[in-house]
């Protein structure tokens, strides 16, 4: 069995989200020549809830964002066609190379081409990855597309089974556990949560850590999330 596939089996036998993650980021950048690589969780609204990455500085991160992804025509085409993009598949070369945020950006960093593809859930955007690679290599090409695609959609696939099961684990939360989360979905802080319903900041703070144990995450967001509440 090639590394490849044997990279997908572990993909599609990860037991749960984090650990999806994980492999991904572990093993992902050597099957396409990758600088840096990367996964983002998406909320309802399409914002990062939780991002993943290998290879980028701080610096990149804090102009990318500073940019805002309004400025990544590859990401808006991505999240509009929901089909895999690189860099030359929307333009050329030369005029990749004068946009903001190739020179803001990705010319900085020492990094010269980009790809990214998205996952699905249920007809809904769940996520996205993106693979980056330095100057020097030759650009991402269609068979790069055909392997992020194949990639994108074991991911896809493994995430909605993960989630069907974490939606049963809802009913491993207590009556009190599942009022948090309520509360959490709705924006509230541990101190309101507690004011809310008769407990102390630090009952709220003990009640997430068991309910980020109980369901495999680490953050509210993705609780929320998965739990779609």
């Amino acid at each position: 069995m090639s590394d490849w596939q044997d990279f997908l089996r572990q993909i599609a036998t990860a037991r749960s989200e984090v650990e999806l993650r994980d492999r991904f980021i572990e093993d992902a950048g050597k099957f396409f020549m990758a600088k840096a690589w990367g996964f983002d969780r998406l909320g309802a609204n399409l914002e990062v809830i939780s991002a993943d990455f290998r290879g980028l500085s701080q610096s990149f991160c804090d102009c990318y964002h500073q940019l805002g992804r309004q400025g990544d025509r590859i990401s808006l085409i991505v999240i509009q066609e929901k089909t895999p993009i690189h860099n030359l598949s929307i333009q050329t070369q030369e005029s990749w190379q004068r946009t903001d945020i190739y020179q803001k950006v990705f010319r900085p960093a020492g990094i010269e081409n980009g790809m990214a593809s998205v996952l699905v859930g249920n007809g809904n955007l769940v996520g996205g990855i993106y693979f980056l690679r330095e100057q020097g290599l030759s650009p991402f090409a269609d068979q790069d597309l055909l392997r992020i695609g194949t990639l994108s959609l074991h991911l896809s696939v493994r995430m909605a089974e993960l989630r069907n099961a974490y939606s049963e684990k809802l009913n491993c939360l207590t009556m009190r556990e599942r009022e948090v989360a309520e509360l959490v979905a709705k924006g509230l802080n541990n101190r309101e949560i507690g004011d809310r319903i008769g407990i102390s900041r630090e009952g709220v703070k003990q009640s997430l850590k068991r309910m980020f144990r109980k369901l495999d995450v680490s953050a509210r967001a993705e609780m929320v999330a998965i739990l779609k509440i």
